[in-house]
C-alpha cells in the first residue's frame, strides 16, 4: 500500500455513478445515501454540471489568479447577491474557506489594536483539519496527536447564547459557528438562537461567521441555512455541494468584515480557477427556486416517515434535521450499521458516534425517498 492510511481499511472501490446511484468494481449498485458527504446534491452525471466540465475543459483548465478570471467574477457576483454578502474570495475546500474567515477575524481585531484576538466557538463543532480549523473545532477526538493547537479559541456549548456571553473576553473578535451541526450529531438550533446571536454580535461588535461547509448550496431547504432565520452573518463559508464534485470552496463576507483583506493578505494558487468557477456556476444555476423546494419536501417526507416508522423503537433518541441533513440519534454507538447499509444497497454514514447521518442527493424520486426510508429503519430495526 503506497498510501498514507488516514482513511483505514477501504473495502470498497466505486467506479461509476450516475443520478442517485454509485456503482462498485464488482458491479454492485448501492443509493448515495450520503452523497459523497453532502458533495454531490445533484447526483451523478448531472447533465448541465457535467456539460459545463467538458466545455471548460475544451477551453481553459487553470491560470493563476494573477489575471481576471470570467467565471470566477460571475460565479461571485451570483453566490454575493444569493447570499447578501458584499465581496467573494475563492479557494479549493471548505477548510481553507474557513482558513480565510478566521484570518478575516483577525486581522480585523488586529486593524483595531487587538493583539491577542479571541473567537469562540462550540463544543462538537468541525471546522476543519489545518491547524487552525482544527482548533476551531469543538472536537478533542480529531486534535488529539496534533497539540499544541493554535490559541485564541473558545468551545461553549452549542445554542446556548449564555455560555457565549460568560466565554467572552476584551480581545473577543468573533463568534463562529455552523448553522446547523453536522459532524456533531445534526444539531438544529432553537428558532430564536440564531436572531438572538445576531444581536448580541451587534451589541458587542463582533463578528459573526457562519461555517455553512455542509449546510450551504441548498442542503436544508434554503441556499444557506442562516436564511430560515432571518439574519445576515458577517462572514459565510460554503464548499462541498458549490462544485458537486469538482473541488471550491468560498469565504464569503459583508461590510467592514469584506474589506479585511488587501492585496497580499492572503491568496492561492488553485482557487477559484476556471475549472472549478464554471463547474460551481452550473450547480448554482440549477439550485433555483423549485429545487430548493423540492429539498424541502423530500426531507420532510423522509423525516416524518423515518419519525412514524421509529416511534417507539427503545433504541432510537430522536430523529431530527433540517431539509436532507437528518439525523437519527440512538441510544448506543451503531459504526457497525455502515456496513451493513452497504451489504444492503445504501451508503449511509454515522457521525458522533451514535448518529446515522442521511444526506441524500436532491434529485431523489419519491419512490427513492421511500425505499431509503424502508431500508434505513430495516437497518435500526435490526440493530
Amino acid at each position: 500500500m503506497t498510501l498514507m492510511n488516514t482513511y483505514g481499511n477501504r473495502t470498497t472501490t466505486l467506479v461509476k455513478g450516475e443520478g442517485p446511484y454509485v456503482w462498485d468494481s464488482e458491479g454492485r449498485r448501492y443509493l448515495d445515501a450520503i452523497s459523497g458527504i453532502a458533495v454531490c446534491g445533484l447526483g451523478y452525471n448531472y447533465p448541465a454540471v457535467t456539460q459545463a466540465i467538458v466545455e471548460q475543459a475544451q477551453k481553459l483548465l487553470h491560470t493563476s489568479n494573477l489575471y481576471n478570471i470570467p467565471s470566477q467574477q460571475e460565479l461571485g457576483a451570483k453566490l454575493v447577491a444569493i447570499s447578501g454578502m458584499d465581496r467573494a474570495f475563492f479557494s479549493n475546500s471548505g477548510a481553507e474557506a474557513n482558513e480565510a474567515a478566521i484570518k478575516i477575524a483577525r486581522k480585523y481585531a488586529n486593524d483595531k489594536g487587538i493583539e491577542q484576538p479571541h473567537i469562540i466557538t462550540t463544543q462538537n463543532s468541525f471546522h476543519g483539519r489545518t491547524l487552525a480549523t482544527l482548533s476551531a473545532s469543538g472536537n478533542s477526538k480529531i486534535q488529539k496527536g496534533f497539540y499544541p493547537l493554535v490559541d485564541g479559541f473558545s468551545h461553549v456549548p452549542y445554542n446556548d447564547l449564555a455560555a457565549i456571553e460568560a466565554a467572552a473576553t476584551a480581545n473577543t473578535v468573533a463568534v463562529m459557528l455552523e448553522p446547523v451541526q453536522g459532524e456533531g450529531g445534526i444539531r438544529v438550533p432553537s428558532a430564536d438562537f440564531l436572531p438572538k446571536l445576531r444581536a448580541l454580535c451587534d451589541a458587542k461588535g463582533w463578528l459573526l461567521i457562519l461555517d455553512e461547509i455542509q449546510t450551504g448550496n441548498g442542503r436544508t431547504g434554503k441556499y444557506f441555512a442562516y436564511q430560515h432565520y432571518g439574519v445576515l452573518p458577517d462572514v459565510v463559508t460554503t464548499a462541498k455541494g458549490l462544485g458537486n464534485g469538482v473541488p471550491i470552496g468560498a469565504c464569503l463576507a459583508r461590510g467592514p468584515a469584506a474589506e479585511v483583506f488587501q492585496a497580499g493578505n492572503h491568496g492561492t494558487t488553485f482557487g477559484g480557477n476556471p475549472l472549478a468557477c464554471s463547474t460551481a456556476l452550473a450547480v448554482v444555476n440549477a439550485l433555483d427556486s423549485a429545487m430548493l423546494a423540492r429539498v424541502s419536501a423530500l426531507g420532510e417526507r423522509i423525516k416524518g416517515s423515518l419519525q412514524e416508522a421509529l416511534a417507539g423503537q427503545p433504541k432510537v433518541k430522536e430523529v431530527r434535521g433540517q431539509g436532507l441533513l437528518i439525523g437519527i440519534e440512538l441510544t448506543e454507538d451503531c459504526g457497525q450499521l455502515v456496513e451493513a447499509g452497504k451489504q444492503n444497497g445504501v451508503l449511509i454514514n454515522v457521525t458522533a458516534g451514535n448518529t446515522v447521518r442521511l444526506l441524500p442527493p436532491f434529485i431523489l424520486t419519491d419512490e427513492q425517498a421511500d425505499a431509503l426510508v424502508q431500508t434505513v429503519v430495516s437497518l435500526i430495526q435490526g440493530f
